[in-house]
């Protein structure tokens, strides 16, 4: 890889399960695209950070879609969806819909970065009630939560907006959000100043 190629950061994971988790085959595909010294971010989003060359973007996606990766953009988007980490039971956990969350929702550009997390059980270890948009899943419904904070002197627990919903009713109200957030959010504004902003009423009603 020549040194001066322009270079571009991209997101990738194993996709969305239990976890993140990385097969043999990924990690040297993505060792591909690394000199010897070079070190990965990992971050909180259960991403990995790699540097590519702007020029052979499409092409280096493709192959690392090709043995599995996720790829998504660096910067003001929604993040691909954090999930439990170590429970099991795809049906029972309702993992086909936090998959389809992500697939929905993930690399949607919004005014700053936007997390989103998924938990199958109150457990929460997916930790949605500390995330911007969390859904939990209780028996066979979801619960959807906004406006948490984890980090921070002013961090805080985000708010059960709705409770009980159905899968299309889930997708339905977290595309409205997104949506509001990208229409009415001001440049730069993270989402739970804009949630503090414009108030529970405005956003359950959009």
């Amino acid at each position: 890889m020549e040194s001066d190629e322009k270079k571009i950061k991209i997101a990738v994971n194993g996709g969305i399960g239990f976890g993140s988790k990385l097969n043999a085959k990924q990690l040297m595909v993505i060792s591909k695209y690394m000199d010897e010294n070079e070190e990965l971010e990992l971050t909180t989003f259960q991403q990995l950070y790699i540097e590519i060359p702007e020029n052979k973007k499409e092409d280096i996606i493709k192959e690392f879609e090709n043995v599995g990766l996720a790829c998504y953009p660096v910067g003001n988007y929604v993040k691909s969806l954090r999930t439990c980490n170590f429970c099991k039971g795809e049906e029972r956990e309702g993992m086909p819909v936090a998959k389809e969350i992500n697939k929905r929702f993930a690399g949607k550009q919004v005014p700053f970065t936007l997390k989103m997390a998924y938990t199958g059980c109150p457990i929460g270890c997916g930790e949605p009630m500390v995330s911007d948009i969390g859904v939990m899943k209780f028996k066979d419904q979801y619960n959807l939560y906004v406006g948490g904070k984890g980090k921070g002197f002013d961090a805080e627990v985000g708010m059960l907006l709705k409770e009980n919903l159905e899968p299309e009713e889930l997708y339905e109200m977290i595309e409205r959000i997104i949506d509001s957030y990208s229409q009415l959010g001001k440049k730069r504004e993270p989402f739970f100043k804009f949630w503090r902003r414009i108030g529970k009423g405005q956003l359950v009603n959009i």
